[in-house]
């Protein structure tokens, strides 16, 4: 069995084949900060799409199965590269930080569960790592482009709140900057939070 296999839960239906599609899914173009091509939705806010993917553990993972906490959902192109690892690293430098204040981060690319496996070995990562191998939740996400014939996942990173809100998008990333950026936007979205119960 493949463990590498996901679903969308939802609006997805299923073709014959068995691929992943989803209803009223029309992505605008766009381009990234490298001049890549990327088929980014512009999402702002809104409802997330739900998923399933295997994690570098092989265990299936749901995003609904952090509702009620806070999410950074990031994709990121490619295992091993430079600008990834950078990144990777900076999250998981982080860890205590996003521990007290209860988010959790979900990292996803086009490789593989070994793939995931191997790179989180190597650079000491302990958070998930999820595999979308068939690149739908990318493109779920607007976060799927183009690199020559290839089809990886764009540096997007996306802040979906407890209520299964997204509350902010990011479409342009600096990986030796971002995961400090997305700490400063958490602490202002909790103020903002705040401050709105008042």
């Amino acid at each position: 069995m493949d463990t590498s296999i996901h679903r969308i839960t939802r609006g997805a239906c299923f073709s014959g084949g068995g691929e992943a599609r989803l209803r009223g899914y029309n992505p605008g173009g766009g381009h990234n900060r490298a001049g890549f091509h990327s088929e980014f939705a512009g999402r702002k806010s809104g409802q997330p799409e739900g998923f399933t993917l295997s994690s570098q553990e092989g265990n299936q993972v749901s995003l609904k199965d952090f509702y009620g906490k806070w999410v950074v959902l990031y994709f990121y192109p490619k295992d091993f590269t430079s600008g990834c690892t950078i990144e990777a690293h900076n999250f998981q430098r982080d860890q205590a930080e996003y521990a007290k204040r209860g988010i959790v981060i979900l990292g996803v690319s086009v490789d593989s569960v070994d793939s995931h496996k191997q790179f989180c070995s190597k650079e000491g990562l302990n958070f998930k790592l999820l595999a979308d191998t068939d690149k739908t939740v990318s493109a779920a996400y607007g976060s799927l482009m183009n690199l020559g014939v290839v089809k990886i996942a764009a540096r997007h990173t996306f802040i979906i709140n407890p209520e299964g809100k997204i509350v902010r998008v990011y479409s342009s990333v600096d990986p030796n900057k971002h995961s400090e950026e997305v700490l400063a936007a958490f602490d202002e979205l909790q103020k903002q939070s705040g401050d709105g119960a008042k």
